[in-house]
């Protein structure tokens, strides 16, 4: 087994974030494929979980093995997906708002356009970007209020870190304006839920306490993977801002606070 970082050292498998952790743009973290390598070839299982809405779990798959990344599809578990999944599993209908990228995650799913014919089972919503105008928040909003669609959101990250840096809104403040238009609880399919950090552990063997989350996110990543049972380790890159490490009464410190992915294994161990 691979030499962990010493405040990792209880750990025997870990679940990695992808955008700011990984990855940043279009370009690795520096030493963190062969980190990521070094997991894998030492027999410590990895797995990747991602609140990315905006690419297929095949594109992710695709992009993170471009960039030298051992990933396999089932084990990368993303919202598209599992929204797909727990759809198909149904033979629900749904009003998919999501972009191109990730719709072939929703192949097999009875999808309803705005102003079709019927309602449907579910309203799906995920990161548009640049592509929400008030006419489609607000046909989802009669969806759900007058045609008793359910609410489905692909996580609750209020935001994320952009090309060149720049925040920008993610998925969640959508969530949130359902919710609070139609008083209804969006079923959440994607990080902070636990539920979605346990379908990363689905198969591992493993007890949570001793899997290491590793993500940029101080609280949809590292305080909500503690909260499912987990360690929490945040990381110094991405959309992290200083301060994040900072605990508080109500929300715990990081497990551990590292300056990169890559530093999950020590150096002599790369």
């Amino acid at each position: 087994m691979p030499s962990l970082h010493p405040t990792l050292s209880h750990v025997r498998a870990v679940v990695f974030d992808l955008g700011g952790t990984l990855y940043e743009g279009d370009a690795p973290v520096p030493g963190v494929p062969e980190a990521v390598r070094t997991l894998r070839d030492g027999g410590v299982p990895v797995r990747f979980l991602t609140n990315t809405t905006s690419q297929s779990r095949r594109a992710l798959v695709e992009k993170l093995r471009a960039m030298d990344l051992p990933a396999r599809a089932e084990h990368l578990h993303g919202p598209p997906a599992a929204a797909g999944d727990f759809l198909r599993k149904r033979n629900a209908s749904a009003h998919v708002l999501v972009p191109e990228g990730a719709r072939e995650d929703f192949d097999g799913v009875t999808q309803v356009s705005e102003g079709g014919d019927g309602a449907p089972d579910y309203v799906v919503v995920g990161d548009l970007g640049d592509a929400w105008t008030f006419d489609r928040l607000n046909g989802a909003f009669r969806m759900i209020q007058e045609g008793g669609a359910g609410l489905i959101g692909l996580g609750r990250a209020r935001y994320w870190q952009g090309p060149g840096g720049a925040l920008r809104l993610d998925a969640g403040p959508f969530v949130a304006a359902l919710e609070q238009a139609t008083g209804r609880e969006a079923l959440v399919l994607g990080k902070p839920a636990p539920r979605f950090f346990e379908a990363a552990l689905a198969g591992l063997d493993v007890p949570a306490a001793q899997v290491a989350l590793v993500g940029d996110d101080a609280e949809t990543d590292v305080r909500a993977a503690m909260r499912a049972g987990l360690t929490g380790v945040l990381v110094r890159t991405g959309k992290f801002r200083d301060g994040d490490e900072r605990g508080s009464d109500e929300d715990p410190a990081p497990d551990a606070v590292l300056d990169s992915a890559a530093d999950v294994v020590t150096r002599d161990a790369t």
